[in-house]
């Protein structure tokens, strides 16, 4: 089953470079990799659901409705309990091809349960990334401090330093 840090890695899979956005999954070597580091197949059905998948979970962390294109990842798939000696195990019954984008969901859904309102969109409008805020107060509000963070507060001190010049 994907866990937290797989689900960032899907969502931040369309990062801004050089003020262009990129799409990491679009070159089927570079999304192969991913899928066969959690278990996929890598064929080209499996990067079609992936892609999808990936689209509509990063919707609806920007607040987007994106609920049925979700719903066609998730039509037929059954969770089914299989008793063991140490409890109780789910085993999702789902095509092979959708595995992974089914599981993409099912992270998203119990990242959103677990801690609900901490994964959102970096606040940089020129970042498409997404953070998983881990923070006690719950007031993080960028990917990463050191660039997003950094510029936006470097840009409202220099806007302010020019609306408000001091006199010598």
């Amino acid at each position: 089953m994907l866990d937290d840090q797989a689900l960032m890695q899907a969502l931040n899979s369309t990062p801004v470079t050089d003020g262009r956005q990129q799409d990491l999954w679009l070159d089927d070597h570079e999304m192969d990799r991913w899928t066969q580091e959690h278990g996929g197949l890598g064929d080209d059905e499996e990067r079609r659901w992936l892609r999808s998948t990936r689209d509509a979970l990063q919707e609806l962390a920007s607040g987007m409705s994106a609920e049925s294109r979700l719903q066609q990842v998730l039509d037929g798939v059954h969770k089914v309990p299989k008793p063991s000696t140490s409890g109780i195990a789910w085993h999702l019954e789902v095509p092979p091809q959708r595995r992974l984008a089914v599981e993409l969901v099912l992270a998203w859904a119990d990242t959103e349960e677990r801690v609900p309102g901490r994964l959102r969109p970096c606040e940089n409008p020129e970042c498409h990334l997404f953070l998983l805020d881990r923070s006690r107060a719950n007031t993080a509000r960028w990917c990463s401090m050191k660039t997003c963070g950094n510029r936006l507060k470097a840009r409202r001190h220099q806007a302010r330093t020019r609306e408000d010049p001091r006199p010598e």
